[in-house]
């Protein structure tokens, strides 16, 4: 795949993926009722809903900074995978299977992002020394 693909890919990637958390984080900040409703019908409490809607935000802040940031979007992109996890388990063991299936999107759509993410940002890694130093 050449470059310029995967980066067309990634940055259509990021930009759904911004879209959609930051939807999502916006109406749990701001107390949308449809979202704070299923939220708390899948049991989860008032605080962790504003501080999931906090980290949401923050995530994609750092998603959109391009070519910086490198490490912390490795974070991000694992809180986004537990996200979807954690609804994906939740929505299956209180609504159903058919309540799930925007987790089962939104992981597809994640995964293929952080492919590419990769493919763009390829990180060599050097052995140290594994002396150690006694005094």
């Amino acid at each position: 795949m050449k470059q310029k693909t995967t980066t067309l890919i990634y940055w259509t990637g990021v930009i759904l993926t911004c879209l959609w958390f930051g939807a999502s984080g916006f109406f749990e900040i701001t107390g949308n009722q449809i979202v704070w409703g299923i939220t708390q019908q899948l049991g989860y409490p008032p605080h962790f809903i504003y501080i999931l809607g906090i980290a949401k935000l923050s995530g994609i802040a750092v998603l959109l900074v391009p070519g910086k940031l490198l490490r912390l979007k490795e974070w991000v992109f694992a809180g986004v995978f537990f996200d979807i996890l954690f609804a994906f388990g939740s929505k299956i063991a209180v609504l159903g299977l058919a309540a799930a299936t925007d987790a089962i999107i939104a992981f597809i759509m994640v995964s293929v992002t952080y492919i590419m993410f990769r493919k763009l940002y390829r990180v060599e890694i050097t052995p140290r020394t594994t002396e150690a130093v006694f005094s």
